[in-house]
């Protein structure tokens, strides 16, 4: 029987594949049984009775109304494009010698069943996400079920069609099928019910069900690729009348039509889909290849069509770029006149971008491997495989030019029945494993281990790189490689000579010679104040953008009010916030991953892509840089047409001008393009500059109007826009031009601001006092182009695109007061939640600047809107130095009288609820349906707290004295501190009961106010993408552990901690350097994807199984169905924070302008988790602002259960809101490492605790006057939400009626969580070893003990719960036993997950990611397998990607090559490897690697500690090119030489690895091709500088 709620809900899953399993008697690939003895053999699956399996758990098949539409679509209609994502597990097999035969069907299926663990399921825990496979077209089937009529198999095609479920529907759906094949000269033979079981799907993948039918189609001329191409046309032509019906019909959906391949999918589990089709297990279904798919999707309403295989791509990842690609594909569908348009917003982005590739294929004839390399290139630029290859970078250059990358971490596998293969994004970001075996099989997969093949039979085992591409001629069998197939492609035309002839380039120019001779307008101020600029982003952005070729740096978040809700006028640009990558896809880094991103934009007409090859379409102007000086501008001018368009309109045409300006500027943008023009240039520059008559339609509004009506007019495809504008000056900027459609910007303004400035009497002076650098007009300008396109490069990177020509017109933004006629006005599809501005308040917002800048008497200066600092009658600050006078006041007499203090507590709380309306609550009100009761009859306030916690404030960007006062104050509380990121001194774990009268204690001297029985542990562990100090003794120590995904200041983006920030305590903590600056990489190396978060999840789970896991989000729109995904994932708490929080330095566009409001996210969060019937399974914590305990109940409202507090929980402990965090220099000792300052500290445990107390308090007297006698009656209360009356200086439609739409849960509260145990699972590998006696005692003992076990993929995360059983009984370094574990088989992801001391562990056979993640101690090593193998190991892949990630100590062996980013934020370890893909070393900061084989390309990106020595072997092979700048390169001194044989020793004795035993015995002639690569931090080591570390003590000495 399946286990109630709040059991293992593992067993769901597993009990339906032994379910499967056991109805047909089939063996269970991969999948470790539910039940079955603690160390009993594995494998045999127990079957329960289905009718067991939802009669328990689901009574009736019934859904609720509203959750299921017809055809699983969900009601009112399809998702929006926010709000779909998902990630899986994807491979294909084949036979290269054209064998058709049942096994390849066979293997596929395994292969699935075995990759179930990188799938999702619905909401009814059963339904899968999506399972199926392409394969050829079974005609042997067919043939002797009567299907073919008696016609040839030649001849035919089959139609794999889901219809309508209603029969009347079904009908009239064939029929649509029959009159257009009728008429394109087919006939249709018959229809065949596809045989199918029912009974074993899930109750809403059942209630969706399509019916399913095959249709036989004779054509009596057409064959082969004549053929093809006919059926492609035939199901286009079908589609579009299917979009011109309504109702079910038009849902009707073609699974395939093909006369080649055919698909077979459903919203299943990968075991169900064979048990579902019966066609699947039939001996006559043969095939010479079949592809494989397993989906995770965030949304868990099943929609059969989005299951996959595509019709010819079967996808794992995420295309980030995907609004832009349908635009500019609905701009050439408009031109070509499409009635069935290839691309919609309803389809998801693997369907949208497998309808361009296959309209390619079928209609461009082109290959699939060229589409793909033209829709998804690689980083071809600088790649070291290419240098003797200059005819491909020329093919790759020729499609660059032509066609906008569809962008995203993807893995691609692709078939057209003739050609098979596979692709790997750019920036190689999925797992892609291959083998090849002596007799003709080529298998290719998300993880190794998935195909039963012997190792003595396999000649080959190799990976995908970054942007690599295999394929198979299913015709000839040749299976080609990356080089052979990219040769092949370019070889297909002269595209080198066409681009010589035709294509042209303009560079930056970096003299700027047309601004350093211009003089400065007189009227410049009166010209910046009418285009909207204040003082602060003159001096501030523009001032450090100029002189130090960098954006601003700021801190402590942004505590300004809403652009919406601000009384003074704002851009444009500040209504519309950045989306960014979270959980879905990654962010990118800039800085050290600049290899693959690039800002070169073209500039003139787009072309059509399925008219490529031809030396016509290498006619393109390419531009180098979007920021665009005024000798680039003329340089432009002479290459192409342009004509330029005003956006200036009359003053007096008054507010209802702006929209009459807007249809005016379209005309004739829309005129100036069927006249010729190959670029439009939007202009606000008028010779003397904007005067008193004249306004401007803000450039924003102007691209996003005319970007869209030249879209409409099918026109977009002919004209590029450019923008001339005195209203852009900062990156966030130049982000909406190019997103919203511009190819390029001309900022004239900001460089005569920059001449302005540097002219400047004060600048001057700074200058020479050596305040400023000292440099000259030029190097002004060219600094502040530098830092604008370095912030566009992290703009892109955050969303996790790497090309500007990606981001171009892809909208990615949400705005926040921007009204929907606005939006339909000039920004069609961006997401808009909360209305706001018309263009008559947006005419109006422009005008207030207007009227500033031409008074009678024009300003002399800049007027300071206070945007960025706090003054005083400027624009309003939440945080405030007087607020946290009052706040300090009050918990000061808190510690003399807690009543007092509570009033004084009023005076703060009252100060707040009457300041101006500053965030969304702001504008909400409580309305309740009950009467007041008695304050007694409310929960008690240590009930309240128990669901406080502080933000994620990391030891570092805090002091050690507010971090431990903070955490112990909390403590006392009831509540969870969070440690942040950095790890922790496990001195913090143990009460204290050294306390003396007076609140000081021996154990931390440097503390106030302490008392026996405090504690200091932080409850929440953060586990962020630095991994900095975390051990397996620091997870253990753990009542939740925090994922850290996003931070409200900077979401998408990395963090540091600058060098002058870690000392020696801290370098301690976080395994590291003293001194040394720490990077935290913008994404998690180990989450690029959904279903790589939940392998996080399991592995944390699986160290700590008592503790509950938790994920943090920022804020943003779609977050709704992330949440979702997370809650799939098994988190047990998922954390909302909002935009605004945030102590550490961040640029100050990012505090601005990226994130969302806590409501909006925490609304659309509760409410998709509602939807899905996911909402019981988490907790969710929200955060951002929280201050009072109006607060609390208002967030309880909006779906909260945890309250977190950040930035006031430092304001309570002392902080005076300085706001200069980032300088080290803080006043009260809060943010700074500095001793002296560190000392000024005053705060004290009850600080914090009275802060609780108070807000607690304060709770129970909102709760007594709303009727409710606890927060948990009114969690999801949104009905008792309404907006509140109050007048807005801007705008007066402000809607905030999605309070309203939220779920009715007044009497249905089911749904809350019971606090349930964590979701870890249970009956994995390591349950077996730790119920070993053997093992038992030698963890209890101290015994040393060896044992073998097989493992298969499926066993992940193997070691880790026996390395945290003794972490917990012996800690990190306390246990002196051993155990040395032989695995054989394939080791399934993050084998040997913190590995400490006394483990030595083995594998025998290949492993997947993250092998040896978190190592602490111990020795990992991997070796093939004992006996005859079959290939070489030393070109042989044998561990995947990002192993070592974040190790802080311990060995590691492997014998054979390891995929991407080998070692990434190694601190410790050392590690002998025969070979790497990219990025070798990113981001280490200590620890030894040896690579005895090649590496890929930037090794030692943002490497600040350890070194590696690198052999160099082979004519074909330089290091040179490979290495990244931030590491330098020497030949191995005499000291190093020691190190790195005794290295290699170890790895021969480890593994019996033969290179390594090669280079030993000839050492002499092996060492001189050793290069040492390291940080300038370790020149000093013995072993980089040659110095023995003895004769370095005795020169000091």
């Amino acid at each position: 029987p399946l286990p109630e709620k709040g059991g293992d809900r593992r067993g769901v899953m597993l009990c339906v594949f032994a379910l499967v399993a056991g109805a047909l008697r089939t063996p269970l690939p991969g999948v470790r049984p539910a039940v079955r003895s603690a160390v009993g053999p594995r494998g045999a699956p127990i079957a329960p009775a289905m009718s067991a399996v939802l009669g328990q758990r689901f009574p009736s098949p019934d859904l609720p109304k509203g959750i299921m539409g017809t055809f699983g679509t969900p009601e009112p209609g399809p998702m929006p494009i926010a709000g779909e994502r998902d990630a899986c597990g994807v491979g294909f097999i084949a036979d290269t010698k054209g064998r058709n035969n049942h096994d390849i069907v066979e293997r596929a299926l395994h292969a699935l069943g075995c990759m179930e663990h990188r799938g999702g399921c619905g909401g009814d825990r059963v339904s899968g996400d999506g399972a199926g496979v392409m394969t050829a077209v079974p005609w042997k089937l067919f043939e002797e079920d009567g299907s073919l009529g008696g016609k040839p198999s030649e001849s035919m095609g089959v139609a794999m069609t889901f219809l309508p479920q209603d029969e009347t529907h079904a009908t009239e759906a064939q029929a649509v099928l029959q009159n257009q094949a009728t008429a394109k000269g087919f006939e249709i033979v018959g229809w065949r019910d596809v045989p199918q079981q029912t009974q074993v799907l899930g109750p809403m993948a059942r209630a969706a069900l399509p019916t399913i039918r095959q249709a036989f189609l004779h054509h009596p001329t057409l064959r082969g690729d004549a053929l093809e191409a006919a059926l492609y046309k035939l199901r286009r032509s079908v589609q579009g009348d299917l979009l011109q019906m309504s109702g079910p019909v038009s849902e009707t959906y073609f699974a395939s039509l093909s006369s080649r391949t055919i698909i077979y999918k459903g919203m299943v589990q990968s075991e169900v889909l064979r048990a579902f089709y019966d066609d699947l297990t039939n001996e006559l279904f043969t095939s010479n290849f079949a592809i494989y798919h397993r989906r995770f999707s965030t949304n868990t309403v099943p929609k059969w069509p989005l299951a996959q295989p595509m019709r010819t791509l079967a996808h794992n990842g995420e295309i980030n770029t995907l609004i832009g690609n349908v635009n500019w594909q609905r701009a050439l569908d408009v031109q070509r006149g499409r009635r069935d348009p290839l691309c919609s917003l309803s389809k998801s982005d693997s369907a949208n971008l497998d309808s361009v590739f296959e309209n390619l294929i079928r209609v461009g004839s082109k290959t699939p491997a060229l589409a793909l390399a033209a829709l998804v290139p690689e980083a071809y630029h600088e790649q070291p495989e290419y240098d003797n290859h200059p005819d491909i970078t020329d093919m790759l250059d020729y499609y660059a030019g032509l066609q906008e990358p569809w962008d995203g971490p993807a893995l691609l596998t692709f078939c057209d029945g003739k050609q098979l293969g596979a692709s790997l994004d750019r920036n190689g970001l999925r797992p892609a494993r291959f083998l090849e075996t002596k007799d003709g099989l080529v298998a290719f997969m998300s993880e190794t281990g998935v195909v039963k093949v012997e190792d003595k039979d396999v000649i080959r085992k190799g990976r995908l790189g970054p942007g690599n591409m295999i394929t198979i001629d299913l015709e000839t069998g040749v299976f080609r490689t990356n080089l052979e197939v990219k040769k092949e492609l370019a070889a297909q035309a002269p595209y080198g000579e066409w681009m010589e002839k035709k294509a042209t380039k303009i560079s930056a120019m970096h003299d700027f010679a047309v601004e350093a001779s211009a003089p400065v307008p007189d009227n410049i101020v009166q010209q910046m104040t009418a285009f909207g600029w204040g003082s602060e982003d003159l001096e501030m952005q523009v001032g450090d953008m100029s002189n130090g070729g960098k954006e601003t740096l700021f801190s402590m978040g942004d505590d300004t009010p809403l652009a919406v809700l601000s009384e003074s006028p704002r851009t444009l640009y500040d209504y519309f916030k950045q989306r960014f990558a979270q959980v879905t896809n990654p962010p990118i880094d800039p800085l050290r991953e600049g290899i693959v991103m690039g800002l070169d934009m073209t500039i003139g007409k787009r072309h059509d892509l399925a008219l490529a090859p031809s030396e016509e379409l290498a006619d393109v102007l390419t531009l180098s840089t979007p920021v665009l000086n005024g000798e680039e501008m003329a340089a432009l001018a002479g290459k192409k047409k342009l004509v330029s368009v005003s956006t200036l309109y009359a003053v007096a045409d008054g507010p209802p001008g702006l929209k009459t300006a807007v249809a005016r500027l379209c005309a004739e943008a829309e005129a100036a393009v069927k006249n010729g023009a190959e670029a439009v240039v939007l202009s606000d520059k008028k010779e003397g500059g904007l005067d008193a008559d004249s306004i401007f339609i803000p450039p924003l509004l102007a691209v996003g109007a005319v970007h869209h009506h030249l879209i409409a007019a099918g026109l977009r495809m002919r004209a590029s826009i450019v923008v001339e504008t005195a209203q852009a000056w900062s990156t966030h900027h130049i982000a909406c031009l190019v997103g919203y459609g511009a190819s390029a910007v001309h900022p004239y303004l900001l460089w005569q601001s920059v001449r302005y400035l540097y002219d400047s009497a004060k600048s001057i002076n700074m200058r020479e006092t050596g305040k400023l650098n000292d440099i000259s007009l030029a190097a002004s300008l060219v600094n502040t182009r530098k830092a604008l396109e370095a912030g566009v490069l992290k703009i892109l990177s955050k969303i996790g695109i790497s090309l500007l020509s990606s981001y171009h017109g892809a909208q990615i933004f949400e705005a926040i007061g921007v009204g929907g006629e606005l939006i339909e006005l000039g920004f069609r599809g961006t997401p808009s939640r909360v209305g706001g501005l018309t263009p008559e308040d947006l005419a109006e917002e422009v005008a207030e600047w207007h009227s500033t800048a031409f008074t009678e008497a024009p300003p002399e200066r800049l007027f300071n809107y206070g945007f960025v600092k706090y003054y005083q009658k400027k624009e309003h600050h939440e945080n405030t130095p007087p607020m946290s006078k009052m706040l300090h006041k009050a918990l000061e007499t808190y510690e003399k009288d807690k009543d007092a203090g509570f009033d004084q507590y009023k005076l703060f709380q009252k100060s707040i609820a009457s300041s101006p309306a500053t965030t969304i609550r702001d504008m909400l009100e409580m309305v309740s349906d009950r009467k007041p009761i008695p304050l007694d009859e409310v929960e008690p306030v240590e009930a309240i707290m128990k669901r406080f916690a502080t933000g994620g404030m990391s030891l570092g960007a805090l002091s050690r004295e507010a971090h431990e006062t903070l955490a112990i104050g909390v403590n006392r509380a009831g509540g969870r501190s969070n440690s942040g990121e950095g790890g922790e001194d496990e001195a913090r774990w143990k009460p204290l009961d050294d306390v003396d009268e007076f609140g000081h204690s021996p154990t931390f001297p440097h503390l106030k106010g302490l008392q026996n029985g405090d504690i200091a542990i932080s409850k929440i562990k953060q586990v962020a993408s630095g991994r900095f100090g975390v051990t397996p003794a620091y997870l253990m120590s753990a009542e939740q552990i925090e994922i850290k995904i996003a931070q409200g200041a900077k979401p998408g983006e990395g963090g540091q901690l600058p060098g002058a920030k870690v000392n020696t305590y801290i370098a301690s903590i976080r395994a590291c350097k003293r001194g040394v600056m720490l990077i935290s990489p913008p994404p998690h190396h180990d989450i690029y994807s959904i279903e790589d978060l939940a392998q996080l999840i399991y592995d944390l789970h699986q160290i700590n199984p008592s503790a509950k896991v938790s994920v943090k989000l920022v804020g943003q729109v779609g977050i709704g169905t992330v949440a979702s995904g997370v809650a799939k994932a098994d988190a047990d708490v998922i954390q909302i924070s909002g935009h605004d929080g945030g102590t550490g330095a961040s640029p100050l566009t990012s505090i601005k302008h990226a994130g969302g409001p806590w409501e909006l996210g925490l609304s659309e969060a509760h409410q998709a988790l509602i939807i899905n019937q996911l909402r019981d399974r988490v907790v969710l914590r929200v955060d951002g602002g929280f201050k009072t305990g109006y607060d609390v109940v208002m967030g309880s409202m909006l779906g909260a259960d945890e309250f977190g507090f950040g930035t006031i929980a430092m304001i309570a402990v002392g902080c005076v809101m300085a706001r200069i965090c980032h300088t080290n220099n803080c006043p009260v000792g809060v943010t700074t490492q500095k001793e002296a300052l560190r000392a000024k500290f005053v705060g004290v445990p009850n600080d914090m605790l009275g802060f609780f107390l108070y807000v607690a308090e304060e709770t129970r007297q909102v709760l007594a006057h709303l009727g409710y006698k606890s927060l948990s009656e009114i969690t999801g209360r949104a009905d008792l939400l309404k907006q509140r009356d109050r007048a807005l200086h801007k705008t007066s439609h402000l809607d905030l009626s999605f309070v309203s739409q939220m779920p009715d849960v007044t009497t249905d509260r089911a749904w809350q969580p019971e606090a349930p145990k964590p979701w870890a699972q249970t009956d994995t590998l390591d349950d077996e070893l730790l119920a070993r006696d053997d093992v038992k005692r030698a963890i209890e003992k101290h015994e040393h003990v060896q044992l073998t076990v097989p493992i298969t993929n499926v066993d992940r995360t193997v070691s880790a719960r026996v390395a945290g059983a003794i972490a917990k009984a012996h800690g990190n370094r306390g246990w002196k036993g051993s155990l040395h574990m032989i695995f054989e088989g394939c080791a399934g992801q993050s084998f040997g997950f913190s590995c400490l001391d006394g483990l030595d562990l083995e594998v025998r056979g290949d492993a997947n990611d993250y092998v040896g993640k978190s190592m602490h101690g111990g020795r990992i090593r991997i070796r093939p397998v004992e006996g005859e193998i079959g290939f070489d190991p030393l070109e042989a892949v044998i561990v995947g990607n990002t192993c070592l990630y974040g190790a802080t100590g311990g060995r590691f062996f492997a014998s054979g090559r390891a995929g991407e980013r080998f070692c990434v934020r190694n601190s410790k370890a050392e590690a002998v490897i025969e070979g790497t893909g990219d990025h070798c070393c990113e981001y280490m900061t200590g620890g030894v690697v040896v690579a005895l084989g090649p590496v890929g390309r930037n090794v030692g990106a943002g490497q600040t500690g350890g070194w590696g020595y690198y052999l160099e072997e082979g004519d074909d092979y330089k290091l040179e090119g490979r290495v990244n700048s931030d590491v330098q390169m020497q030949r191995v001194n005499s000291v190093g030489a020691a190190q790195l044989k005794e290295l290699i020793e170890a790895h021969v004795e480890a593994t019996g690895s033969g290179k390594g035993a090669a280079i030993l015995a000839d050492w002499d002639n092996y060492l001189p091709k050793f290069w040492q690569i390291f940080p300038s931090s370790e020149a000093q080591a013995p072993e980089v500088s040659g110095v023995a570390a003895a004769v370095k003590d005795a020169v000091a000495a």
